[in-house]
């Protein structure tokens, strides 16, 4: 595992001295290997960056519990009171302050490094204990039962190898912030990284040791893959994360550097959510500005965030937090294959970005260094290729098929939303016919009355104020006393336009409304009609449900109806001005 971390190090760092902008694996696929590619790497990104906030925010929810044992069981709550509060936060603009960051980034690695030198003391001196799970037998799983021997023994180091691979995720997240670093930016990304897999390296190494010499034993289900004396462990048997289980064996249940460890990786659990809340967004915006989303993911909040985007990251978050109740044993195994299939795509486009650069470089110094850069890409892709096959093969059946599932719909939902924006796009695009240009021969209006009020004398006055070489007043008969005291109302105001009822048998308003319109155009096919509708504006939610509905009716079928316009009429109500005034305040 600290083999392909070192590799995939040593390969991103060319990529960030090539793509310095920030696109990062999406860019390089989009750019080297096609659409295709890039479409099939930016579905796995997303899913990723989900899956990073899920199982980050469930394993801090674990740490958590450690520390404070009477929350166990309430693990999945603690996660979603986390994800949207992180949300909230990252709605208001969070931006990352390198130094307010760093420190507890400094923290948990002191920590992991002490406790690391602690135990490896410890062990050299005869003092390092065992692990509470040390004393459970693990039931072996049927077709397992020999252990490490033949076919199935290379299973489960393939499966315990693709497990270690997950320590790898989060090494793109520095390609993709490049414009984030001073000057020089890529030379400083590279050093990053470069420091990333070199501390990275070092506590894998150290959590690795640790956990073999204190014996942990860490299973899916511990009521029943647990024995202890011949016996399974109650129901109620809480399996602390490994980092936790080796920091109590070390420094001691109640003591203060075990709650140090604990806090830090925890806290750093929640950092590692902050950063996908980052990569998101961004993401998203980048998909929407190649048309592969809703525009909507574009637009910033008043606080200048991708709020959309911020929304949509914790919506996917919560719904698998959720399904899968914060259980983060089983959330690791939806989560690395997303990873590598962006890590490989990532690889092959350099492998492609330094061939066709080669083809055209000329300076013997320049070519040395972009071979060696290929060279170093190649082994890369060949690495990270070689761990997806085995994520594949390993972890399909625990998850992994889930999330390419997910990737699947996501790469069609995204290849459609393409397809009708092109398709819109071709459709709106101006051409030599002349109709849309052309003018209509007359303009008839039509003032829909339901009651003769303020905003009905509004519309009126408008529509006169356009001058329309016609304007007709209607009014649908649903209730005839009702009718009978709006026509009256408009004869007594003396009001220069005719009022026609319209018949509807079956009290409906539209329907009769509809029909009116639809023989106007018959009888005027090049004629424009504007239909003016009287709405209120209001200032709290819920009289939104009791006003305008029928309005919003009406205007939805207009909209269907070719050469008709529809003008609605503001009338605003005294609580709009209140929310108005909150408005202007905040």
């Amino acid at each position: 595992v600290m083999v392909v971390l070192l590799t995939v190090v040593a390969s991103y760092r060319q990529n960030v001295h090539a793509y310095p902008s920030g696109g990062g694996d999406y860019e390089i696929a989009n750019e080297n290997l096609g659409k295709f590619a890039g479409l099939t790497v930016a579905s796995a990104l997303l899913v990723d960056y989900v899956l990073t906030v899920a199982v980050s925010m469930s394993s801090a929810a674990a740490y958590l519990t450690t520390a404070v044992p009477s929350l166990h069981g309430q693990q999945a709550l603690i996660a979603t009171i986390g994800v949207v509060i992180l949300a909230l936060v990252n709605l208001r603009g969070i931006k990352e302050a390198g130094s307010v960051f760093a420190v507890p980034t400094y923290i948990f690695m002191a920590s992991i490094l002490g406790m690391t030198a602690v135990g490896v003391f410890q062990a050299a001196t005869g003092q390092l204990g065992e692990a509470t799970s040390a004393a459970f037998t693990i039931v072996p799983t049927p077709g397992f039962d020999e252990g490490l021997v033949g076919l199935s023994g290379a299973f489960l180091l393939l499966r315990a190898f693709s497990s270690g691979a997950a320590a790898l995720t989060g090494v793109e997240a520095i390609s993709n912030g490049v414009p984030n670093f001073k000057v020089p930016k890529s030379k400083n990304a590279a050093t990053t990284l470069l420091l990333l897999g070199a501390i990275g390296a070092a506590m894998l190494a150290g959590i690795m040791y640790l956990a073999n010499a204190t014996k942990v034993h860490i299973v899916l289900d511990p009521a029943r893959e647990f024995l202890l004396d011949g016996q399974p462990l109650p129901e109620d048997y809480i399996q602390n994360p490994a980092i936790s289980q080796i920091a109590q064996t070390i420094f001691g249940p109640g003591s203060i550097a075990f709650y140090v460890v604990v806090a830090a990786t925890g806290v750093i659990l929640v950092f590692a959510s902050n950063t996908a809340f980052n990569g998101f967004p961004v993401l998203g915006s980048i998909l929407a500005q190649d048309g592969y989303l809703p525009r909507q993911l574009r637009t910033r909040g008043d606080r200048l965030a991708f709020s959309n985007g911020v929304l949509a990251l914790a919506a996917g978050a919560l719904v698998l937090i959720i399904a899968f109740n914060a259980d983060v044993t089983k959330l690791i195994q939806l989560y690395i294959v997303g990873v590598f299939i962006s890590f490989t795509a990532s690889q092959l486009g350099m492998i492609r970005h330094w061939g066709r650069h080669l083809k055209l470089a000329k300076d013997k110094t320049a070519r040395r260094r972009m071979m060696k850069s290929r060279t170093i890409n190649s082994i890369g892709f060949g690495m990270t290729g070689l761990v997806l096959v085995i994520v594949l093969i390993t972890k399909f059946e625990q998850g992994a098929w889930i999330a390419l599932l997910a990737m699947f719909f996501l790469f069609l939902i995204m290849w459609s939303i393409r397809s009708h924006y092109d398709n819109v796009a071709k459709e709106l695009a101006v051409d030599e016919d002349s109709s849309p240009r052309a003018l209509p021969s007359r303009v008839h209006a039509v003032l829909l009355v339901s009651h003769v009020r303020k905003p009905v004398l509004r519309a009126l006055a408008y529509a006169r104020a356009s001058r329309p070489s016609r304007l007709d007043a209607i009014t649908v008969d649903i209730d005839a006393e009702e009718t009978a005291h709006t026509v009256a109302d408009w004869e007594k105001l003396e009001i220069p336009v005719p009022l026609t009822v319209l018949a509807s048998p079956y009290r409906e308003t539209i329907t009769p409304i509809m029909e009116y319109v639809k023989n106007m155009r018959r009888d005027s096919p090049r004629d424009l009609i504007v239909v003016y509708i009287p709405e209120y504006v209001v200032g709290k939610w819920w009289e939104q449900l009791v006003h305008n509905q029928t309005a919003l009716r009406i205007k939805t079928r207009l909209h269907f109806e070719p050469g008709v316009m529809v003008a609605s009429v503001p009338w605003q109500l005294k609580s709009s001005e209140e929310a108005k005034n909150l408005q202007d305040i905040r």
